[in-house]
């Protein structure tokens, strides 16, 4: 999520929903070559994270607030798409992840690892990836004063304002189940944005996250094997912030 100052920017997951229907951070922007006709996405990347699962969310353009998520599995040389799901992004589209400021309800682009999943739903069966149940003590900091900025705390450290983090419980649905996005997480920078999610629907588009169905985040949190080094690739079909540059 990108800020905690008016309700427009608290929540990624559901801020915006009322009022509309280990990895560096960014990898590589040397321009991919150009794509072959049926060539799965993930070999058109500039680069994948180097294992064999990698989720990618792809919009149309940096204006958009609607896409696709699809989740892939290499098996030697050849990836092969395991799934798909209509996707929501940022209120105010995309933004590249390098130079994206913290409350602009924008999802920053770039290639990320997936440190942690969590929800107030159980795990669903078959998961692997370390997975924290959400409690009423459960916060996200997102004060940029704060030791803690950008990191899940429990409880809510003194540094970390209330009115500058957010209560994953208080979004039962968006937060039912969702999976860490590693921008700005291991090396953050104050002010480029904090609580970046993968996660359930809300009612609409979102402060900064992505969104799926609510059965499709079930299956990809099911899916998600550490030892495969999962990460996620968000980007546009073209320009600057192309999927194919990350």
């Amino acid at each position: 999520m990108t800020s905690a100052r008016t309700l427009a920017t608290v929540a990624c997951a559901a801020a915006l929903a009322l009022t509309l229907p280990a990895s560096a951070p960014a990898a590589s922007r040397s321009p991919a070559a150009a794509p072959a006709a049926g060539q799965p996405l993930p070999t058109r990347l500039a680069d994948t994270g180097g294992g064999s699962q990698l989720i990618t969310a792809r919009a149309a353009d940096p204006r958009s607030t609607t896409g696709t998520v699809s989740w892939w599995q290499r098996h030697g040389s050849r990836w092969h798409r395991v799934g798909t799901a209509p996707a929501r992004f940022g209120a105010n589209g995309l933004a590249e992840g390098d130079s994206r400021e913290q409350g602009t309800a924008t999802t920053p682009t770039g290639l990320y690892d997936l440190p942690f999943a969590f929800g107030l739903a159980k795990a669903p069966p078959g998961t692997e990836v370390p997975y924290r149940p959400v409690r009423d003590t459960s916060w996200w900091c997102q004060d940029n004063g704060s030791s803690a900025y950008n990191r899940w705390v429990e409880p809510r450290p003194r540094d970390c304002a209330a009115k500058e983090a957010e209560r994953l419980a208080d979004y039962p649905v968006q937060y039912s189940r969702a999976l860490v996005i590693g921008f700005n997480y291991h090396r953050p920078v104050r002010g480029r944005g904090a609580g970046i999610f993968l996660h359930v629907n809300g009612r609409g588009a979102t402060a900064g996250c992505v969104s799926v169905p609510a059965r499709a985040m079930g299956r990809i949190v099911s899916w998600v094997r550490p030892a495969a080094r999962p990460h996620i690739a968000i980007g546009t079909d073209s320009g600057r912030t192309a999927l194919t540059r990350y």
